[in-house]
């Protein structure tokens, strides 16, 4: 059975975590699977957005420690720069909106890769666990980077080295995560969020994740001599053609991700 489930839906890359026996967990192989399928929607220029979630009662549970066993076990200098910091990297360069349903738990760097994408939705019934601690290690997948700047340096450092569970209705309030969604069609629901994506202006979405990502460390000059930069681009694609075109005719725009 293959690792991950891939899929092109209404110009959505869709990404399915797939070892739902172990919790969707991370091995080498899973984690190899799912770098060449972020690789597959970053170039494919049919995929205007793309989805992540996992199949069976868990989004992921972070690393499988079964792989961490024995004299030829990897050690986690190849588990964090071959495995998790190319998938998050390759989340937070991705020119087009990247979606996380999560579905169920997400602990550890299962947690921390959902929480470096664009949007992140939870059913009602997932939940969100910094498990590190836990076993003596750091959060790592970019954790100590994205979760202080979503809820904040306190609220980050108690459920890092507590280790507390966070459901998703506590995960929305304290801004960890967008919008938790009904279990009932949960699926479907948080498809429709990737695929409205789809057909916005893809270059303008790319634009404003760009300029987000600046805003982290940038100062408040540099960060308006970007927006100049990237609004200026935006201006020149095909898509705010349309949609000028289309607010003065008073019509719905038709918007080719160009």
């Amino acid at each position: 059975m293959s690792s991950i489930l891939f899929e092109i839906r209404d110009a959505v890359g869709c990404v399915t975590l797939n070892r739902p026996d172990k919790y969707n967990s991370f091995n080498r192989d899973m984690a190899l699977a799912t770098q060449q399928a972020l690789s597959r929607c970053a170039h494919d220029e049919e995929i205007r957005s793309v989805l992540i979630t996992g199949n069976g009662k868990a989004f992921s549970a972070g690393q499988d420690l079964t792989e961490l066993q024995g004299d030829d076990a990897p050690g986690f200098d190849v588990i964090l720069t071959e495995h998790y910091n190319p998938i998050v990297v390759a989340i937070r360069k991705m020119e087009k909106p990247v979606v996380a349903a999560v579905n169920g738990v997400a602990a550890g760097a299962g947690a921390n890769i959902a929480l470096c994408c664009d949007i992140v939705v939870a059913a009602a019934s997932a939940s969100f666990l910094q498990a590190f601690s836990k076993i003596g290690l750091i959060p790592d997948s970019g954790g100590t980077y994205n979760l202080p700047r979503l809820i904040g340096w306190q609220k980050a450092s108690a459920l890092m080295m507590l280790g507390d569970k966070v459901s998703a209705a506590d995960a929305e309030r304290i801004g960890m995560i967008y919008k938790v969604l009904s279990d009932e069609g949960f699926a479907e629901s948080s498809f429709q969020i990737a695929r409205t994506l789809a057909q916005m202006p893809t270059r303008g979405l790319a634009f404003t994740k760009q300029a987000l990502q600046s805003s982290l460390q940038a100062s408040f000059e540099e960060q308006l001599k970007l927006e100049d930069k990237l609004q200026q681009a935006a201006a020149h694609t095909e898509d705010y053609t349309e949609g000028v075109t289309a607010f003065l005719e008073k019509r719905a725009p038709q918007f080719k991700g160009k």
